[in-house]
């Protein structure tokens, strides 16, 4: 198991995608996310600048950006 900090720790292996948080598609599956309780807000109160989604349909806002998180799944 390899661990990715994404705002807190997560398994690389679950991760199925990085996306923009500002592109409409992804605001929508905030939105519907939140409505079945799959969203965890990892950001800490700071602007949302990537959105990962998990195999278990969970729903990750992350303060960082998608091409450092990218790096970090990569090197996991």
């Amino acid at each position: 198991m390899k661990f990715v900090n994404l705002g807190f720790l997560a398994m690389a292996e679950r991760i199925v995608a990085v996306v923009l948080a500002d592109a409409s598609p992804s605001r929508r599956l905030k939105e519907a996310s939140e409505k079945l309780n799959k969203l965890v807000d990892a950001t800490n109160g700071r602007r949302t600048r990537a959105i990962v989604v998990a195999d278990s349909d969970h729903v990750v806002l992350s303060a960082l950006n998608p091409d450092t998180l990218v790096e970090r799944i990569k090197d996991a």
